[in-house]
């Protein structure tokens, strides 16, 4: 599952995000649990992509799915 179909699949069950971001080496989705706390959920990008570069990928930055 990448990270557009588990926001599909969150926005479904009628859970709301209250974040998004790109890390250049992960992507994560935010929300919160009926308490307040917030959960981030996180795919983590092929390795091949930034193995021995992470210094150079790593960043945050607004997730655009």
């Amino acid at each position: 599952m990448n990270c557009g179909e588990c926001k599909a699949h969150l926005e479904r069950l009628g859970v709301q995000l209250i974040g998004m971001s790109d890390h250049g080496v992960s992507q994560s989705l935010y929300l919160a649990d009926p308490d307040g706390n917030e959960i981030e959920l996180y795919i983590d990008a092929d390795p091949a992509t930034w193995r021995d570069r992470v210094d150079e990928v790593m960043t945050v930055r607004p997730l655009r799915l």
